[in-house]
């Protein structure tokens, strides 16, 4: 059956946000006397963010709390999301579907602020009414969570929707929740093995990202 819905990640999908995510992570872990790379930060793309909080506190074992980390990161991305563009494919996509009333949703790791902030910056926010972020449900990617309750404040079934991923965790979420991903690498050099279980895939991340093949996947898988 063809989709009656697209799901949409927010962070390297929407918003080309993970260099603010980066940054704003190695000032909170600069305030404990740390510095995080990127290479250090790369096993952690994808997760949600309390899980990403818990795994550098643990990875660095600073004396502190994922929800004091967390609020330390926020008020550093409050200062550089100002600065944060979005992806002209996915852009396109997103006003495509909407002109073709083709329901969309946002479903992130992120908090819900981030989600917020994050559209608004990237110019975005008038086409998603519904938004779901880890903080709203049991647990965040790869858990399926998120990405079907969003098909549920949708009103579909899981099965007619198509999800655009950039992280494993996330693909990993999508497929066992029942629905077909199309994949777009934030992390290609390397690329991991693991994105071939994409039904559609850019191997080469959002540089290579066709927005007429990933149209014509959607409506007509």
């Amino acid at each position: 059956m063809d989709a009656v819905a697209v799901i949409f990640d927010l962070d390297g999908v929407l918003a080309d946000s993970e260099p603010v995510h980066l940054a704003a992570e190695q000032a909170a872990l600069a305030e404990h006397g740390h510095e995080l790379s990127k290479a250090a930060k790369q096993p952690f793309v994808g997760l949600a963010n309390a899980e990403i909080m818990r795994g550098l506190i643990d990875a660095f074992g600073i004396d502190t709390t994922i929800e004091e980390l967390a609020e330390a990161k926020a008020a550093h991305q409050r200062t550089l999301l100002a600065d944060m563009g979005g992806f002209p494919a996915t852009t396109e996509l997103v006003r495509r579907l909407a002109a073709a009333s083709i329901p969309i949703a946002v479903a992130s790791g992120s908090t819900r602020w981030n989600i917020d902030a994050s559209l608004e910056a990237v110019g975005l926010a008038e086409f998603f009414d519904v938004r779901v972020s880890a903080e709203e449900v049991t647990l965040g990617k790869p858990a399926p969570d998120v990405f079907l309750e969003a098909a549920r404040r949708l009103g579909v079934r899981p099965e007619d929707c198509v999800v655009v991923e950039d992280a494993v965790p996330g693909m990993t979420a999508a497929l066992a929740a029942g629905m077909r991903c199309i994949a777009i690498p934030t992390i290609t050099e390397p690329l991991d093995p693991e994105f071939g279980r994409a039904q559609l895939l850019f191997p080469a991340g959002m540089g290579s990202a066709d927005v007429e093949a990933i149209l014509a996947f959607i409506l007509l898988a």
